[in-house]
């Protein structure tokens, strides 16, 4: 006679329980296989390729003004009064002088850029204006003049103390070789105008390039150089900056100032 385990004669039922009630962490199972899927859509399940995989979004922050404004003012000074003492309480006229200094500041700082927009606005100006000045000459301070085609002779103005019977003029190029010398009459005295016709010393006109006008005469019984002016073709006008300003550009000799400019000349 054999003993019979009454358990092992539940163990098919148990066991088909089991698998039973097996088929619900089957359908939780397929849950999770679901959510794997969804997650599988936004990852590769390489960390290697899921590690070098360009973001979505950008994770670099936009950079933010590090200037203090009204707001930030205003929200410091609530801070400043909700901590404050009630025994000793912020002064009210230092509260409103931080905030007339504040005010002041920000007042300041619209009015800086109120001006810059203002020197742009003014350069801009006075360059249309300037450009009517292209093609006319213009007395610049300078010795050197340019001697082209264009322009075969040079003109420009002695000033001088006083008045100066004879004023010896020397006409040089660039290399400071002597071209030509002649004399001119300075008894009028003041601003004294003078032109050269780019001839040499034999008669023969010189080649094109710059050329300086040197001139001396006696002074008080004493030989003395004196300070040459010459006239400059405006080929064009270019805006320059807001410390600059308008700048004219002349033939053969380069750009120059419009305010370095003495006199306008139409020839």
């Amino acid at each position: 006679m054999s003993l019979i385990n009454p358990l092992s004669s539940q163990s098919p039922l148990s066991t088909q329980g089991t698998s039973g009630q097996g088929i619900a962490p089957a359908s939780s199972s397929g849950a999770s296989a679901n959510s794997s899927t969804t997650t599988q859509t936004q990852t590769t399940g390489n960390p290697f390729l899921d590690g070098i995989r360009l973001p979505e979004e950008s994770s670099i922050p936009e950079a933010k003004s590090q200037e203090l404004t009204q707001e930030d003012f205003f929200s410091l000074l609530s801070q400043q009064l909700s901590m404050q003492d009630p025994f000793k309480p912020v002064d009210n006229d230092q509260m409103i002088a931080q905030m007339a200094s504040f005010s002041t500041v920000d007042g300041i700082t619209k009015l800086n850029e109120e001006i810059v927009n203002l020197n742009t606005v003014m350069t801009s100006s006075q360059a249309l204006q300037a450009s009517g000045l292209v093609g006319q000459k213009v007395l610049i301070p300078s010795d050197t003049g340019h001697i082209s085609a264009e322009d075969p002779s040079l003109k420009g103005i002695i000033s001088t103390p006083e008045a100066i019977d004879t004023i010896t003029v020397r006409i040089e190029d660039e290399k400071g070789q002597l071209v030509k010398t002649y004399t001119v009459d300075g008894s009028a005295g003041g601003n004294i105008d003078i032109a050269w016709d780019g001839l040499d010393k034999n008669g023969e006109p010189v080649t094109s390039g710059n050329y300086s006008i040197k001139a001396s005469g006696r002074v008080d019984g004493e030989s003395q150089d004196l300070a040459v002016s010459t006239y400059a073709h405006v080929t064009s006008v270019s805006l320059g900056t807001a410390s600059t300003g308008a700048i004219l550009n002349l033939r053969g000799i380069g750009g120059i100032k419009l305010g370095d400019v003495l006199a306008v000349s139409e020839t």
